[in-house]
């Protein structure tokens, strides 16, 4: 005979037993994620491999001018107003986009953990005076931001990657705060300062190793608005100067003609589409991960 506690149990559903178990959604966007981190892997060696892959040089002329796609390495993907490949400067262009990304991304996480572990550790003024900046960085309008310092500097590789280093440091500097400032307060943490570690060994080994893996888990979704924010910023000119090839700047060369010959901008625009979109899709499942493992 079986005894039922009401509100514990009940006959069909013991009390020990916690209930059904819904199977993980995230298995499911398994494929997904493949086929994200493979059009990654696409992108990167397509970039790293550039000078030895059988293209003819992004700036000569290689068909007829707006040729159609044709049956070949060169023109695969058609060619541009002046007869240049269009694989080959899509090729070209991702070193561009891809080196000022992932540079600057590295600078501002690099830059905004260690400013936001020093704001969540050390509190008091040094916090209200990295919190005040950050703050006061993060009201300024991006675009606006992007666009003074363009018309200021020099237009270059190198300008780009400052601008946008200083664009996404708050964000990180934020993110590293708020992490520091919970673990800051665990039991382990309160365990190393009563047996005298000093603040290098707090900050550096109790407390960074826990602080990072949440804090990089969002460098992909950051490395993919940068790439949008380097694309625009071509586009209107002021990004990575001819005659070096980038995505926005393609966009730029053909945005007069898309109404004949539309191939001209939609392959940038779809590279871009797919490269950002794989980079979000990739942070995210690091974040559930990193988040599952912080848990």
């Amino acid at each position: 005979m079986t005894v039922v506690d009401p509100g514990v149990g009940s006959p069909l559903q013991p009390a020990d037993d916690p209930g059904p178990r819904l199977p993980a959604v995230r298995a499911h966007r398994s494929w997904l994620v493949a086929l994200s981190a493979g059009w990654l892997a696409l992108v990167v060696l397509a970039a790293v491999l550039a000078p030895v892959l059988p293209l003819t040089d992004y700036g000569q002329v290689a068909g007829p001018p707006r040729g159609k796609p044709e049956l070949s390495l060169d023109g695969l993907l058609g060619y541009d107003v002046l007869g240049r490949s269009m694989l080959s400067r899509i090729v070209s262009g991702a070193q561009a986009s891809l080196l000022v990304g992932v540079v600057s991304g590295l600078i501002a996480f690099v830059v905004g953990s260690f400013l936001g572990l020093l704001a969540g550790f050390l509190r008091g003024v040094v916090d209200t005076v990295i919190s005040f900046v950050t703050d006061t960085l993060l009201a300024f309008p991006p675009l606006v931001m992007l666009l003074a310092l363009a018309s200021v500097l020099r237009p270059s590789i190198g300008t780009l990657i400052v601008s946008l280093s200083l664009l996404m440091t708050p964000t990180f500097a934020r993110l590293a705060r708020a992490n520091t400032m919970r673990w800051a307060s665990r039991e382990f943490v309160m365990a190393a300062t009563n047996m005298g570690a000093g603040l290098p060994r707090l900050m550096g080994r109790e407390v960074l190793p826990n602080v990072l893996p949440s804090v990089a888990a969002y460098l992909p979704v950051v490395i993919a608005a940068l790439i949008v924010a380097e694309g625009s910023l071509s586009f209107l000119g002021l990004g990575v100067p001819a005659p070096t090839p980038s995505w926005g700047g393609m966009i730029n060369d053909g945005q007069d003609l898309i109404s004949r010959f539309p191939n001209l901008v939609f392959v940038p625009a779809a590279t871009i589409l797919l490269t950002v979109l794989a980079l979000n899709i990739v942070g995210d499942r690091l974040r559930v991960r990193f988040g599952e493992r912080t848990r």
